[in-house]
């Protein structure tokens, strides 16, 4: 996922560069090529957004990542280490998280990084996490450009989640085969890469009509005037890439104007303020792709972790959750398969990783960082997920 208003996204580039070129600490450069130690413990960071605006993907990405954390601790550790969790918070700014990352690996040494929850965020974060030759997996970044750039795989960038040019493809594909919706209206946030790269791929994908285009802004709150130009149309769904803080509004109000077809969108929508901005009764015949649902079991790892989840925490978990869990976990096998004596090792191991069993589902890093590994369509009914469909890769 990739968040929207978090400062202007060249000013945060640039932020990073500039934390790289003199954020780090004495001997950095050699750590470029050695990364960090791992000591008598595994020292894993966090970078993630506990506050801010996106605190809510934030808090539940560190209390999934916590959950493993635990498991693997009373279980031995990692080849025996116990991990040592350094947790910061980055306060939902791009810069920050640069700030942040540069910490944890030139002051904190850290093994491996589990954060950010956007992809903005990562972004601002590779040119650290690269000079310093320490591994980050992303739970829930899913801009295609994060692992691979400019045609160049970035090699020390993972995520447990997919992109958005699946997201895209996934929405294309159940539009067309589940809902039968042969003409929809295709209505994203043009301020956010994040709903622009689901949009791009969506249109590239979909076989049927698109009869509008239409498109919102980060932080508008009236869609009158565009879903009244909406209601006079001819179309059997709407596709909405966006955030919640938008499509959760958009919803309510397209309800209150009579538009009841189908409303789908992207892993943006899985957040329960999504509900609480729309009302239950808006919140039907939505769908949305999501990375995990307690509907649709991946495998035995999604029920023990659900199970351990609530346990611990009392409530259920979210996607986010599970994402970050695996996260953790992904570090341990890597770690484990290469008997990792530096962050470096454990960055291979990520590269190889195969046949991994997530909460989120059966997971093999591919030659460019990204997982290969099912999505889920989540559908919404009276504001509870009725439903949920496993999705295969392609």
């Amino acid at each position: 996922m990739k968040f929207k208003s978090l400062g202007i996204v060249a000013a945060a580039g640039l932020a990073a560069l500039t934390l790289t070129a003199c954020g780090a600490a004495p001997g950095a450069n050699s750590a470029a090529s050695k990364g960090t130690e791992i000591g008598k413990t595994f020292k894993l960071g966090y970078d993630l957004e506990l506050s801010g605006g996106v605190a809510a993907y934030g808090n539940a990405g560190k209390n999934g990542a916590n959950l493993a954390v635990d498991e693997i601790n009373k279980a031995g550790g990692i080849d025996g280490k116990q991990i040592t969790v350094v947790s910061k918070d980055n306060k939902s700014d791009n810069a920050e998280a640069a700030t942040v990352v540069s910490n944890l690996i030139n002051n904190d040494k850290v093994n491996a990084v589990i954060g950010s929850m956007t992809s903005g965020a990562v972004k601002s974060m590779t040119p650290n996490i690269t000079k310093g030759a320490v591994p980050l997996v992303t739970p829930a970044g899913t801009d295609d450009t994060l692992t691979v750039t400019n045609g160049k795989v970035n090699e020390f960038i993972f995520r447990s989640t997919f992109q958005d040019s699946y997201q895209g493809k996934v929405l294309a594909n159940y539009t067309t085969n589940e809902l039968k919706a042969k003409k929809v209206v295709l209505y994203y946030d043009n301020s956010s890469d994040y709903a622009k790269g689901i949009a791009k791929s969506f249109e590239k994908t979909y076989d049927g009509k698109i009869v509008d285009k239409v498109t919102f802004q980060s932080g508008d709150k009236d869609f009158q005037a565009t879903l009244s130009k909406i209601k006079g149309e001819d179309f059997d769904a709407i596709v909405m890439p966006g955030y919640y803080n938008e499509t959760g509004l958009i919803t309510k109000q397209a309800r209150e104007l009579g538009i009841d077809q189908a409303i789908l969108g992207g892993d943006g929508f899985a957040d329960p303020t999504f509900i609480t901005l729309a009302g239950d009764a808006a919140a039907t015949n939505v769908y949305y792709v999501s990375g995990y649902s307690a509907k649709a079991l991946a495998n035995e790892t999604t029920t023990k972790f659900i199970a351990a989840y609530q346990a611990k925490y009392k409530s259920e978990p979210s996607m986010f959750d599970a994402l970050a869990y695996d996260a953790v976990y992904m570090v341990k096998q890597a770690a484990e398969d290469t008997k990792a004596k530096t962050s470096v090792d454990v960055k291979d191991g990520l590269a190889k990783l195969k046949d991994f069993k997530g909460a989120t589902g059966d997971i093999t890093v591919d030659k460019n960082h990204n997982p290969v590994k099912d999505a889920v369509v989540v559908k919404l009914e009276n504001g509870k997920e009725a439903s949920a469909t496993l999705v295969k890769p392609d």
